[in-house]
């Protein structure tokens, strides 16, 4: 797409403006006014509402049937040239509305000029901005489902990969590396129903609401809110060219999908340092140092965790221009969207990125299996085992593995390594089968509850996802 210019013929006052204005704008008036430089994304969206409304003015008899061919006809032209990078956008006809409606004049003459009757550019962005945040939020959905599926998919090939379960980073429970995955899937499934649900509330149609109070012509709203795939035309006037929360959804489900995106690069960052050496990522996704040879820097997980401050920042920056707006429409409203298109841009590169990492990684089982018996993993399961088969308190059973984890801590052993006598020296009543629970394998077999991480249950579950991913495409 082109870059905007100052047109030689627009350096005077605006022609859109019509006789309001003798002067032009002052370079810095037109400098912090104009926002085509990044409003043109919206070009699309914004040929697609004037053709619907080009379509329905002829539909009730406010423009001509040829007016509205015209129209179209211009409209597919300037798309066609937009489309090939031969567009000049002007600076001095501020946004992506006026320079294709100027430009559409310039081609067709006085039907061009007949386009905006009854309608605002206050109705026309807030139209044009809702059909572009919804085509991006679909866009993202998909890309959050195509993710669980891979989650899914690497899940079920590691159902029986055995890892340590951490809480504070500490070592807590023995768990499985597809049972860790399918956590993951279960956030980006809540992230995109978070996406869909946004999506249901924003597909209102604010055309028709022309400035703020409506229109005095005939207009058929129901029409252009159909030819625009939206649910129904907004209720409000007011409220249709005065309110951003749309926006402020999409910011706050993408800060949420960008913040799961952010932890689980984290954990990457984590496991491929060679301390931990669980997992490996390939060439193409790391990068080395410049002056440290054997360096290999998981630099695509790391982009991914910084990138989550700026998806966060354009949700507090649009909250705070927002904040303090008296109804209806204010310039102000015309810093929401640098924000989201950023945002947007940003969450699927994130969402690529991690895409790539996940199914490319390489799990290293022997090295996460040693690790998964460290730290005492397995007290949990010896308390457990005192409350079943001696019918101890739990509260007991938890005060009587903490005297075994601290008498293995002195003799530099794990649990297993305890002998029979050691155990009961602490509590007699102990027998040869709790060396049947002391193993991480063991641990993990055994947790067979509803949302567990036992390999039977990963197993089931990826296969649920497999169902829910079909059933959601």
């Amino acid at each position: 797409m082109s870059k905007p210019v100052s047109n030689p013929q627009q350096t005077g006052a605006n022609q859109q403006w019509g006789g309001r204005f003798a002067e032009g704008p002052s370079a810095i008036m037109q400098a912090i006014n104009a926002s085509v430089a990044f409003d043109a994304k919206m070009w699309r969206q914004d040929i697609r509402g004037s053709l619907a409304h080009a379509a329905m003015l002829s539909h009730v008899g406010i423009i001509s049937a040829e007016d509205e061919a015209a129209i179209r006809q211009g409209l597919d032209a300037i798309a066609a040239q937009i489309e090939a990078g031969a567009f000049e956008w002007s600076e001095a006809l501020e946004d992506v509305h006026m320079n294709i409606e100027a430009r559409l004049t310039e081609r067709i003459g006085e039907a061009g000029k007949r386009l905006h009757t009854a309608r605002s550019r206050n109705d026309q962005v807030a139209t044009d901005f809702r059909l572009w945040v919804r085509d991006a939020m679909d866009g993202l959905a998909a890309q959050q489902l195509e993710v669980i599926r891979i989650l899914a998919r690497r899940a079920e090939e590691h159902a029986d990969t055995i890892m340590p379960g951490y809480t504070h980073l500490q070592p807590a429970q023995p768990t499985t590396f597809g049972h860790h995955l399918l956590a993951y899937a279960e956030m980006l499934w809540r992230d995109r129903g978070r996406m869909l649900d946004a999506r249901a509330r924003l597909n209102e149609c604010p055309l028709g609401a022309a400035a703020m109070c409506g229109t005095g012509f005939p207009i058929d709203r129901q029409m252009t809110a159909a030819a625009l795939g939206f649910d129904q035309p907004a209720r409000n006037s007011l409220d249709a060219v005065g309110s951003r929360d749309f926006a402020l959804e999409f910011l706050a489900a993408c800060a949420i999908c960008a913040t799961h995106l952010s932890r689980l690069a984290e954990e990457i960052v984590i496991w491929t340092n060679p301390a931990f050496g669980f997992v490996s990522l390939p060439d193409n996704l790391t990068t080395g140092s410049s002056i440290m040879p054997q360096k290999r820097n998981p630099d695509a997980a790391e982009l991914v965790r910084g990138k989550t401050g700026r998806v966060t920042g354009a949700l507090v920056g649009l909250l705070t221009v927002v904040k303090g707006l008296a109804m209806t429409y204010a310039k102000d409203l015309q810093e929401d969207k640098e924000g989201v298109f950023d945002a947007a841009e940003t969450l699927t590169l994130c969402l690529a990125a991690s895409a790539a990492m996940l199914r490319d990684l390489r799990p290293n089982a022997e090295r996460m299996a040693a690790a998964a018996g460290a730290g005492f993993s397995t007290a949990t399961d010896l308390a457990d085992w005192l409350v079943r088969e001696l019918r101890m308190p739990f509260r007991d059973a938890h005060h009587v593995t903490g005297r075994l984890v601290a008498r293995a801590e002195a003799l530099g052993l794990d649990l297993a390594g305890l002998s029979l006598a050691e155990m009961q020296a602490v509590e007699p009543r102990i027998h040869e089968g709790i060396f049947g629970v002391l193993t991480a394998s063991a641990s993990v077999a055994s947790r067979r509850s509803h949302g567990g991480t036992a390999p039977e249950n990963v197993r089931a579950m990826a296969r649920e996802w497999r169902e829910r991913i079909r059933c959601g495409e």
